[in-house]
């Protein structure tokens, strides 16, 4: 119950709140993967200014984009491959429901 004495209800669905603290939490897990991964292979061992040189970033930019196109290729077979499993359930209920209801 909540202060009116009337009773709460619960959106229904995932927990706005849950899915942004989530989302967040992969956006910030992805960029720290591409710093360490495009940083360690980009820039040079030894530093001899506070900036990164020309080649350093446009390797830098380069294997940025290169993590990213592959993390979306990765999303889109992800994706198809969830839409397939939904498929799947639910042509599997439909037969069972059609068994079910044959009885």
């Amino acid at each position: 119950m909540n202060f009116f004495g009337q009773s709460e209800q619960k959106p229904a669905g995932p927990d706005p709140v849950f899915a942004a603290t989530t989302e967040m939490e992969m956006y910030t897990n992805l960029f720290n993967k591409i710093a360490a991964q495009c940083f360690s292979k980009c820039a040079t061992k030894k530093h001899r200014d506070m900036d990164l040189q020309l080649g350093e970033m446009s390797c830098a930019d380069r294997c940025v984009a290169k993590y990213l196109e592959a993390q979306e290729k990765v999303g889109v077979v992800l994706q198809k491959a969830n839409e397939a499993q939904v498929a799947q359930q639910k042509a599997m209920m439909e037969m069972q429901a059609a068994m079910g209801g044959g009885k």
